[in-house]
């Protein structure tokens, strides 16, 4: 018989039978398709920035977490240029948010502080209580913080000055620190303060300090609390409505805690800022611009100035919470979203999830609306919640749980109009929504959509695959993103039994083609992405990841199209990567099939290593509801060093390679890497040409 070529449409679709796809792709793993061939997907490499000291120029006691780089999961990546040519980028957690100063620069913790005006309590007298503690060992001393109304919760944060000396023993320097706490009453949380072998710790309540408590914390996934309290400080109902904490919740009934969510946007070099449920925040550029003071609200009675400016005092009238801002594009208008009227004038005084209010143009500070002014609201009517608002080309798209909004600016007396694009739609969180060339695209709770300049439904052929193994109660965690270079938009969500990210769907919208896979890594953690960014004013895409693979409360940046490994780690490790294609007939596929020769056809071009290597699998089956029999899975390695060239004319590489294959129909495979292994796999790059196998009649049965 003649060879056999096989050649496969390019993209992945499980929207039929394996058997009922043949001539695609089934199966696919940290593999991409790129015209119309799948190739390994690049690597990632760790940015190497470290969390700077506290902006009182204090070290803390907690500068870097256990496990990664920043403290908290994040949510959220902004990038921007400051006119000083400062390249920066914001970082939202669950515990914090952050600043870097460029490409592998420091972290600057900008986490507002609490009050109006934001300022640190101070306690005059028995300040802290201590229990005796021996000396005799390095260790950790827990100390009670009594503190009256701090209003915070376990796990916040706060930096302690102020204290003059020794405190029951403990130094006075270990005691002026940044610390997470531990909520004991309204009124008391513990701490735990570091102390040297030599030191002994005394019994009893003394000393004074200020405590500057920086705003709660929120959670890293979606969680149902239950009992007295339960509500959280920014905790979400299943109507998006927001609880204060100390609410009892009703008996037998939980209250849904969602996780901690950022948006952002510049307002000129400068940035606007708000945690859903909570304030909205005003980040300065400072007179000298590597100084990086805290956000602070916009807020009616925030007298606070930096270099003698007053940023922050808002009119009456200013939101003290909503759940998404943007500041448009369009004549700059700072907009809140789900949002109230402190004073219950031009809204109500409580978050109503559904309202919508903007400031006076290039005036962030003026929400009162005026003749003299453009300030203004507008509530939506189809939906319960407005979830998130993306800025495109001519408009504001306005996205509710169940409808989708024009917004557009049409100057005084309305200043912006509405007008429904679509109704009777679903998002599936804030971060679900990404646009590129153009055109806007988001992941729903049971399908995918997209508009471009009317709203359609997105088909794909993973749409069975990815919304019947999805946890949609972690919808909120889902992110989105693009990668400009590859034509591609990525979507990272939670599967059915986990509740930290780990699968991911990519839409190449050049070729209109799918492809998924899951983010575990060389030894079967997770170490999913948790926020994306493709910003041309950084090399390649960004993400952040997990401190440790499988999940945890702390974060690490990495740069993806980097290198052709996982730069997590250092060393860095394999990327275990695979594409297998749909069951096709052994030849005609009415007798059996006898394959005994495979002849390779791929490119190494990009790899780093001398002589990469790929497996080539072939899985036969007798029957469609067979299962596969014995597969071979012979090596096709390079016979060039990649480590001194980049580019080949002609690639060379295993011309044959022998296989024992009996069935009527196969599968094919091509992988890199081995689970388990640190050195296999390692600097492979590869993409698939037109592999062609020899086949010899073997009979009927």
């Amino acid at each position: 018989m003649p060879l056999q070529k096989l050649a496969f449409r390019p993209g992945t679709n499980r929207e039929s039978t394996n058997y009922g796809n043949e001539g695609g792709w089934y199966q696919t793993n940290k593999v991409r398709f790129r015209s119309g061939l799948p190739e390994k997907i690049g690597g990632w490499t760790k940015d190497v920035g470290i969390l700077s000291t506290d902006i009182a120029n204090v070290t803390t006691s907690i500068a870097y977490p256990t496990t990664g780089t920043l403290w908290g999961v994040c949510r959220s990546l902004w990038n921007w240029v400051t006119l000083a040519g400062y390249n920066l980028l914001g970082l939202g957690t669950n515990l914090k948010y952050y600043i870097q100063n460029g490409t592998g620069g420091l972290f600057y913790d900008i986490t507002p502080i609490t009050g109006i005006p934001p300022a640190a309590i101070s306690v005059a007298s028995n300040a802290f209580t201590t229990t005796a503690s021996s000396s005799g060992t390095a260790r950790y001393v827990t100390v009670t913080c009594n503190v009256s109304g701090y209003g915070g919760q376990t796990n916040d944060f706060v930096t302690i000055s102020g204290v003059a000396s020794a405190v029951n023993g403990i130094p006075a320097a270990n005691l002026n620190a940044e610390f997470q706490i531990t909520y004991v009453s309204s009124s008391t949380f513990t701490i735990q303060v570091y102390v040297a072998s030599a030191v002994t710790v005394t019994a009893g309540t003394t000393g004074a300090a200020a405590f500057a408590l920086q705003i709660t914390t929120g959670g890293d996934i979606y969680t149902v609390g239950v009992g007295w309290g339960s509500g959280g400080w920014g905790g979400v109902t299943s109507g998006y409505t927001s609880t204060g904490w100390g609410s009892a919740a009703p008996a037998g009934l939980g209250i849904g805690l969602q996780l901690r969510t950022w948006s952002e946007s510049n307002y000129g070099q400068n940035l606007v800022l708000n945690p859903r449920g909570g304030a909205i925040y005003y980040w300065v550029v400072d007179a000298t611009p590597t100084i990086f003071n805290r956000a602070q609200p916009i807020n009616a009675g925030n007298t606070n100035t930096q270099n003698s400016i007053a940023y922050w005092d808002a009119d009456s009238t200013c939101p003290t919470v909503c759940n998404f801002v943007l500041v448009s594009d369009a004549s700059r208008f700072t907009i809140a979203f789900g949002t109230n009227d402190p004073t219950g004038v031009y809204a109500t005084a409580a978050l109503d999830p559904m309202q919508i209010r903007w400031s006076n143009q290039e005036d962030l500070l003026t929400w009162t609306p005026a003749i003299t002014n453009q300030a203004g609201d507008y509530r939506l009517s189809h939906g319960s919640a407005i979830i998130m608002a993306q800025q495109t080309r001519q408009e504001v798209l306005v996205f509710t749980d169940s409808a989708i909004y024009s917004m557009q600016y049409i100057g005084p007396p309305y200043v912006w109009s509405f007008q429904i694009l679509g109704d009777n739609i679903s998002i599936a969180g804030p971060n679900a929504v990404a646009t590129a060339t153009n055109i806007t695209y988001w992941m729903g709770l049971d399908q995918f959509y997209q508009y471009s300049g009317r709203v359609d439904v997105l088909p794909s052929t993973l749409r069975e695959y990815v919304f019947t193994d999805i946890n949609r109660t972690q919808s909120f965690q889902i992110t989105s993103g693009t990668n400009e270079g590859y034509n591609e938009v990525w979507w990272q969500y939670c599967s059915t039994n986990s509740n930290v990210i780990d699968r991911y769907v990519i839409y190449n919208y050049k070729d209109n083609v799918w492809y998924y896979g899951d983010w575990t890594n060389y030894n079967g953690a997770y170490q999913g992405r948790t926020a994306w960014l493709d910003s041309a004013l950084r090399a390649s895409p960004m993400a952040t990841t997990y401190g440790v693979a499988g999940g945890s409360s702390n974060a690490i940046l990495v740069y993806h199209e980097s290198g052709v490994d996982d730069g997590t780690v250092n060393p860095a490790v394999p990327i275990v990567a695979n594409v297998q294609s749909s069951d096709f007939d052994i030849g005609d596929g009415n007798n059996f099939g006898f394959v005994w020769r495979l002849i390779p056809d791929l490119t190494f071009d990009g790899s780093s290593v001398n002589t990469p290597t790929a497996y080539f699998t072939a899985i036969p089956k007798t029957f469609p509801g067979a299962a596969y029999g014995s597969s071979n899975n012979p090596a096709v390695a390079s016979t060039q060093n990649y480590q001194n060239q980049i580019t080949y004319n002609v690639q060379q590489f295993t011309q044959q390679v022998y296989v024992r294959i009996r069935g009527r129909q196969m599968a094919f495979k091509v992988s890199s890497g081995t689970d388990g292994s640190t050195t296999d796999g390692l600097g492979v790059q590869w993409q698939l040409g037109a592999p062609r196998i020899d086949i010899r009649p073997d009979g009927r049965r």
